[in-house]
């Protein structure tokens, strides 16, 4: 089973979810972790892992040779993010705008692009214990789009794991686009605030158009907001688990230690989380 933890935004609480997760079904299970949160992956904070592995990710950039450029400018035309622009002293490629498809090269009549390979990136794996594979997508600062890496990360998927649990990046863009696909189940982390509301919707919609179970969790819950439960209602997408607002969860986080290795009950809280995710997607 692949379930992947995203929120609407960022600093719900959705890392601290995916690892007391993960850590609490591996008393048990086989479980891989994979933090696909590659602009600032930080799972390894709370669940260090032995790496064993590095691998680079690269993407292929189109590189012209002017001389043999007949400025005919195919290439512009079938670009569809405007990564290149044919001028009458030659022509330009913008590298942050390249998703390197590969169009522009297919396209040109002269041969004149070729494609140069670009790090973006890198994955790392090992294992955090026995029962938990780990590994992380990292993408290079100032590079625009995580897709790639995401990709890449993904292929590290074990097929003999009882549970993969993917830590996605914030927000409802393409790398969140990449990091559900192929789910069977989304965990939504939200906040009980106006602002946790309108990205939990926006979540909501993103897993209703891929065709994905979802369940939601409320994370610092100190009621008094009910907008979240009647959204939960009328969306029929339920509250799963609440984690309330606790000065002890928040001084064990802010050391690096899953509060569900230290408070109890909560092994047994996540535990029921899983058993009402497994029922749903069996369902």
């Amino acid at each position: 089973m692949i379930i992947t933890v995203l929120s609407g935004k960022g600093g719900t609480g959705k890392t601290t979810v995916a690892t007391n997760l993960a850590w609490v079904l591996s008393q048990s299970r086989k479980v891989q972790l994979l933090d696909a949160d590659v602009e600032e992956p930080n799972d390894h904070l709370f669940l260090p892992p032995q790496i064993e592995e590095t691998e680079p990710v690269e993407m292929l950039l189109p590189q012209v040779d002017q001389k043999a450029c007949i400025k005919c400018g195919k290439c512009a035309k079938v670009c569809q993010f405007g990564a290149i622009s044919v001028f009458k002293t030659g022509v330009m490629v913008f590298d942050s705008l390249c998703h390197g498809c590969g169009a522009c090269a297919l396209v040109c009549p002269k041969n004149a692009i070729t494609e140069v390979p670009k790090a973006i990136g890198e994955v790392k794996s090992g294992k955090v214990h026995e029962r938990i594979n780990f590994s992380m997508g990292i993408l290079n600062i100032g590079e625009p789009s995580g897709v790639k890496v995401i990709r890449k990360l993904k292929e590290k998927i074990d097929p003999s794991a009882d549970i993969v649990i993917v830590d996605a990046p914030p927000g409802t863009s393409c790398p969140v686009v990449e990091a559900l696909r192929g789910s069977d189940f989304a965990l939504l982390v939200t906040e009980p605030t106006p602002f946790g509301l309108h990205d939990l919707q926006m979540a909501v919609e993103l897993v209703s158009e891929m065709g994905i179970k979802a369940g939601i969790v409320v994370n610092r819950d100190s009621r008094g907001y009910e907008s979240v439960e009647r959204f939960s209602e009328e969306s029929d997408i339920p509250i799963l688990m609440r984690i309330p607002y606790d000065p002890q969860i928040a001084e064990l986080y802010s050391r690096g230690i899953l509060f569900s290795s230290h408070l109890p009950q909560w092994k047994v809280e996540f535990e029921r989380l899983f058993e009402k995710i497994r029922e749903m997607v069996e369902a």
